[in-house]
């Protein structure tokens, strides 16, 4: 609860002195727990009538972006969305969700070629989107040398995904795009 990114189970296992395998039971267990699912099925009538286990809990144990988190469940998070953010404005603009797309799904990705695709200049959004702790270095391109930019687990858990293989695939939502395997051939030739 206290962690700023989600817990690995490595680092789990040694802050408690158990093998992974037990800490990956006991997080399957504590999930199951969580979401209700406490009681064996020859007891759960009598645990129902007392109130034991039947009902999943205001919170939820998931795996994501690499490691385990505590969140509060969906159903809630209209009510925890508005006493954690009220009085925040911290949006992100649509220049901003548009070059963290652009990057998403080019990563590892230089700036300058984010500012092709856009058709602007993206320095300052690019600082703004590090800053916010989104995007990070992910080294330097070996021909032109340019810094290349990746996603960091950080906007995974934000997307609420595990790896950015998980993001929609943008191909469907594009007309028009047979052949644009040749494009990208010849602009490299």
């Amino acid at each position: 609860m206290v962690l700023d990114e989600p817990a690995m189970e490595e680092e789990l296992a040694a802050g408690v002195g158990l093998t992974i395998p037990a800490v990956r039971s006991l997080l399957a267990e504590i999930q199951r727990d969580y979401n209700g699912y406490t009681v064996n099925a020859p007891e759960m009538e009598s645990a129902s009538s007392a109130g034991i286990g039947s009902s999943p809990r205001g919170f939820e144990l998931r795996n994501i972006a690499g490691g385990w988190r505590i969140y509060s469940r969906a159903e809630f998070a209209d009510i925890v969305g508005k006493y954690v953010l009220e009085g925040q404005t911290a949006r992100l603009t649509q220049a901003a969700l548009e070059t963290l797309a652009v990057i998403a799904y080019r990563q590892p990705v230089s700036r300058a070629r984010v500012s092709a695709i856009r058709g602007v200049n993206v320095d300052s959004v690019v600082r703004t989107l590090a800053q916010r702790g989104l995007i990070e270095d992910a080294g330097t391109d070996p021909e032109s040398g340019a810094i290349l930019y990746r996603t960091t687990s950080y906007f995974l858990e934000r997307m609420g995904i595990s790896s950015v293989g998980d993001l929609p695939q943008l191909s469907p939502h594009l007309p028009g795009l047979d052949g644009i395997a040749e494009f990208y051939d010849a602009e490299t030739m």
